[in-house]
Formats: C-alpha cells, sequence, structure tokens
C-alpha cells in the first residue's frame, strides 16, 4: 500500500506514543525479579566450573531452588560461568529481545501482508504490547529461556516444515533437550502425521542429550535418576503462579491434590488438542498448530509459571488475524477482536495475584485461575484458518490417499474447523488468493 509522509510520520509518532506509554506501564507495573532465575543458572553454573561441585547439588541460598532443567541445557548454558554476572544478565535480556522480535515478525507480518498495513508499523505495535504482556515481562526480569525455546520450536513450525525443509524437527528436537516441556511439540508431529519431521525431532533431542551425556556423566546420571524426580526443586504446586490445570486442582485442595481428577482433565484436554490440531494441519495451518499446542503444553504441564505463557502468544495474534479477515464491521470480526484485547487485558493486568494470599471460595477459584480459563478458551475457540495454505509450499503430508487427515481442504470451503464459533454464514470469509 502507498503512503506519504504524512502517514509516515504518523505512524512513526504513533509508535513512539505507544512506546512511551509502555515504558510508564512496566515502569509501575512490572515486578522487578532481579534476574533471579538467571541468578540460579549462574550460580550453578559457577559452582560447577569454578567451585568443584556438581550442577544439580547447587541451591540458591537462602531457597530450595536449584537447576533443574536436563545436562544439555547445561552445555548450551556453560558461557555463561565464564561471563561476569552484568554480562550474563545482558546476553540474557538481549537474546529474549532479538528472539521475540523474529518470532514476532514471522507471526505479524502475514497479517500486515494481507490487511494492507505498513509492515514495520504493525510489527512495531506488536513488540510494544508484547514489551507489557505480563509472561513477557516476567521472563526478562527473571532472565528465562522461555522465548528461546519458542524461536527454536517456531523455526521449525513456521520456516522449516511448510517448505518441506528435511531439516524441519532440529529445532524442536534442541528445544526438548534443553527443556524436557517442549517435547509435546514432537508428539504433535506424530498426531499430525510428519513421520520425517517427528524422527528428525527425536533424532536431534536423543542425540544432544547423549552428546551431554559423554561430556558430563556424573552431571547426567544425577539429573536423569534424582533431580528430575525431585519435585520439591521447582516451587509449590498450589502457588498461584502455577497456571496448569495440575495447579488448578492443587488449589481446590493444597494439603492433597488429587492426581486422578489432574490426570483426567489432561486426557481431555489432550483429546481435544489431538482433534484440533490435526484439523489445523490439514487446512495447511501450521501457525494455529503451533498456537493450540502452545496453548496445551501450558495446561497439562505439572508446572506452568506466569512467565511461561509467552506459549500463547501466537493464539493472540492469529485472534487479530482471524479477525482481520473478517468483513469489516461484521459480527464476527467484532467478536474475535474482542476476544484478543479481552484475552491480551487480563495477560498485562496481574489478576491473578490478587489471590496470591487466599484462593479459596468461587472468587478464588475463578480469579486465581484466570489465565488458565483464557488458555482453554483459546485452545477450544481459535479459529483455524483454512485460507491459510502457503503459496506453492504446504506442510509435509505423509498421510497417503487424498481425503485422509492429513490431506488440505479447498481454500474457501465452507466447512469450518472444530471449535471455531458458529457465526452464520454472513459473517464467514474466504479471502480472495
Amino acid at each position: 500500500m502507498a503512503q506519504g509522509p504524512g502517514r509516515t510520520f504518523g505512524q512513526v509518532v504513533g509508535v513512539a506514543v505507544l512506546a512511551v506509554a509502555v515504558a510508564w506501564f512496566l515502569s509501575v507495573a512490572a515486578v522487578r525479579h532481579g534476574f533471579f532465575d538467571l541468578q540460579v543458572y549462574y550460580g550453578a553454573l559457577t559452582f560447577w566450573v569454578h567451585g568443584g561441585g556438581e550442577i544439580y547439588d547447587f541451591l540458591r541460598p537462602p531457597t530450595q531452588y536449584g537447576f533443574t532443567y536436563p545436562p544439555f541445557a547445561a552445555l548450551v548454558m556453560l558461557p555463561m560461568a565464564y561471563l561476569p554476572w552484568t554480562a550474563a544478565a545482558a546476553v540474557s535480556v538481549v537474546a529474549s529481545v532479538l528472539t521475540s522480535a523474529v518470532v514476532i515478525w514471522w507471526l505479524v507480518e502475514p497479517i500486515s501482508r494481507r490487511a494492507g498495513w505498513t509492515r514495520w508499523f504493525a510489527v512495531a505495535v506488536a513488540l510494544c504490547l508484547a514489551a507489557a504482556f505480563e509472561p513477557m515481562r516476567e521472563t526478562v526480569n527473571f532472565g528465562q529461556v522461555n522465548m528461546l525455546l519458542l524461536f527454536l520450536v517456531a523455526v521449525d513450525l513456521l520456516r522449516l516444515l511448510p517448505a518441506g525443509n528435511r531439516w524441519a524437527g532440529v529445532g524442536i528436537g534442541l528445544a526438548t533437550a534443553i527443556k524436557l516441556t517442549p517435547g509435546v511439540f514432537i508428539v504433535y508431529l506424530l498426531v499430525t502425521r510428519r513421520w520425517r519431521a517427528a524422527f528428525t525431532a527425536m533424532g536431534a533431542a536423543t542425540g544432544a542429550t547423549l552428546l551431554a551425556g559423554a561430556l558430563f556423566p556424573d552431571a547426567s546420571r544425577e539429573f536423569w535418576t534424582e533431580a528430575l524426580w525431585n519435585t520439591a526443586r521447582i516451587g509449590e504446586l498450589a502457588f498461584v503462579s502455577n497456571q496448569s490445570l495440575r495447579g488448578v486442582v492443587a488449589r481446590l485442595d493444597p494439603e492433597r491434590p488429587s492426581t486422578v481428577a489432574w490426570l483426567v482433565l489432561v486426557l481431555a484436554t489432550l483429546a481435544v488438542w489431538a482433534w484440533r490440531s490435526r484439523a489445523a494441519v490439514a487446512a495447511g495451518d501450521e501457525a494455529t498448530g503451533l498456537a493450540l499446542t502452545g496453548a496445551t503444553m501450558c495446561l497439562v504441564s505439572p508446572v506452568t509459571w506466569v512467565h511461561h505463557l509467552v506459549w500463547l502468544i501466537p493464539a493472540l495474534i492469529l485472534l487479530v488475524d482471524n479477525a482481520m479477515a473478517a468483513p469489516a464491521g461484521s459480527r464476527r470480526r467484532r467478536l474475535l477482536l474482542a476476544a484478543a484485547v479481552v484475552g491480551y487485558g487480563f495477560l498485562i493486568s496481574r489478576i491473578v495475584w490478587a489471590w496470591e494470599k487466599d484462593f479459596t471460595g468461587v472468587d478464588g477459584f475463578l480469579g486465581s485461575n484466570t489465565y488458565v480459563w483464557i488458555s482453554l478458551a483459546l485452545l477450544l475457540g481459535l479459529p483455524i484458518r483454512r485460507w491459510a495454505t502457503p503459496t506453492g509450499a504446504g506442510p509435509e503430508r505423509e498421510d497417503g490417499p487424498a481425503g485422509s487427515a492429513g490431506e488440505p481442504r479447498p481454500v474457501g470451503s465452507a466447512v469450518e474447523a472444530g471449535g471455531v464459533a458458529q457465526l452464520g454464514e454472513a459473517d464467514r470469509v474466504a479471502p480472495a488468493g
């Protein structure tokens, strides 16, 4: 879309005003954690490399928190032990910012192109909004690795897999070797029958784990036989920051949380996820597959701290994409934009912390689990974009004959995927091209 100097100037001013507003919001709303988690990593690595101790024996004084990631994560983070603390903190911030910028560009740039927005402007606005997002600001303030993991998975699902690249799956495998929870994306590849990418991911995860085992046999033995199973190292399940289904169950009865109830909820969630993920891949909508799997990972993981919810960013962005694809003024557009605004609004608000000390009663049940309800709503209701198949390249399909679960439906099909709100034929849209 052509634009004159006046339009460009207005956009520059708009971004500057938004950036100042976000900076002010962060100054009053963001909690300063002093890179607490990064201090744990840094202390454990220093103790291991320079103190002669075992990395999994280190606990950050005066807490029970220690290094909880697999040995391959220690290998990836090893250079940190040779940096001064300020340099390690700077690298953490820069890495989170750069990986966030790349992932947001991949998700927002196609929307801006389809909607006719100025691309740099759309991405700049999205980055400002992401900075205010509580999981994002918690990731930066804790010194967490969440955006690195999301970046590795997004490389596979948004770039390599749609192009049929034979290296698709390596990013997911490496993310799984760094932290076990992204392994759900290997299951995603299996459920959606992308066998080559799934086995590539498993091979990458296994190779990285074996490499770490060969280099650090004592640490590897301690992790896989002891540290992995020591749940006291990660904190209380009922703590309000745990926005997973396990956290919901634990807050109902902190002394005796029901494992059976949790497993029933997990199985039901996985069944819905498998159904919706296969529908997304059948439509060629890999980004929605990424978003659904990220939301599911947050739900089924035993522990999902608030900063882990950066995995909801793709789903919120795709709500906007679906809204902009709907006719201007339609009920569908209004509903989807409202859902995106409400979800984002709650996820910058710190609302769950109002019940940090007391999560009893109906208000405690509803309020302390607000982010869980948002994750569930995104899993159930995020539309599948049957018009979003990349031009000239589709996802790797190894299902066999046409009409199977892996066969894409024609663009513009009137059949909506499961979980999409039935908004009426007048509000449906299949954009030209």
